[in-house]
């Protein structure tokens, strides 16, 4: 069979997925703290026909010839540049001005989340948690506003403080952010959450504006940092690739017909 047909598959089978990448960053383009996926493609494999020669009883030397046996994604990257700022007004949309995560996690699983997402909640005991119920981590762990507190705020240094029935301004605590060594190495698991890997290395925890940190914004909410102009531009080339690839599998299967009417 040709070289050329599965080059072709193997080139349709990469821009499909190209196209699934491109496709859900247009999904999330409204998803706060959403970060945009990258698809990078390298060659699959040489195959040797000649291999090359050094220079000899008065020749020169000679090139390898090799032809190429088609394509593979070398990696799904995902891009962890700022988005833009949203202002909302709302004490508790907030928002990293800068690098790390807010943690979030569970009072029952040991595991912390981290997220950029910035959409917080109070929940009916006066804990701050984000959309799926999660607790927002402080200093002290979980932060907590008393239900009958006047009013609440939120510092750039991550200070939470709250006016009490009394008048008097309190502090509830001091939210905490993390950064990553290589935060390319954070897995995705759904719902604006990520989990730590291998390749991650691990978080190092701190108040907003230290070890490189971002500063909390307040009433503000981070963005996605898809571009749609980028994304359509990428979609028409996935789109031309794959129908490039289409081509060759249609040329390589006419030379394969004509082949078979030989016999005739």
């Amino acid at each position: 069979m040709l070289r050329s047909l599965y080059s072709g598959v193997s080139g349709m089978k990469n821009f499909q997925t190209k196209l699934d990448v491109i496709g859900n960053n247009i999904a999330n383009v409204n998803t706060y703290g959403f970060k945009k996926g990258r698809t990078v493609f390298q060659d699959l494999y040489s195959q040797s026909v000649s291999a090359a020669t050094q220079p000899a009883n008065g020749l020169g030397g000679t090139n390898p010839s090799q032809v190429g046996l088609g394509s593979q994604i070398a990696t799904i990257d995902t891009i962890h540049t700022s988005g833009s700022l949203q202002s909302t007004g709302r004490n508790l949309d907030l928002a990293i001005a800068g690098d790390g995560f807010f943690q979030v996690k569970s009072s029952t699983d040991p595991n912390t989340s981290y997220t950029r997402s910035g959409n917080f909640y109070l929940d009916n005991t006066g804990n701050v948690v984000n959309s799926e119920g999660l607790y927002l981590q402080g200093d002290g762990g979980i932060i907590n506003i008393p239900t009958d507190a006047k009013s609440m705020s939120v510092g750039q240094d991550g200070s939470v403080s709250f006016v009490d029935v009394n008048g008097n301004l309190q502090e509830a605590g001091t939210i905490q952010i993390a950064k990553f060594p290589n935060p390319g190495g954070l897995e995705k698991t759904g719902a604006n959450l990520y989990s730590p890997t291998n390749n991650s290395g691990a978080a190092t925890a701190g108040d907003p504006g230290e070890n490189g940190t971002g500063l909390i914004q307040s009433g503000m909410l981070e963005m996605s940092n898809v571009d749609l102009s980028e994304e359509f531009t990428e979609m028409i080339v996935a789109q031309r690739g794959f129908q490039s690839n289409t081509k060759i599998i249609t040329t390589s299967d006419e030379i394969l017909q004509e082949l078979m009417n030989l016999k005739r």
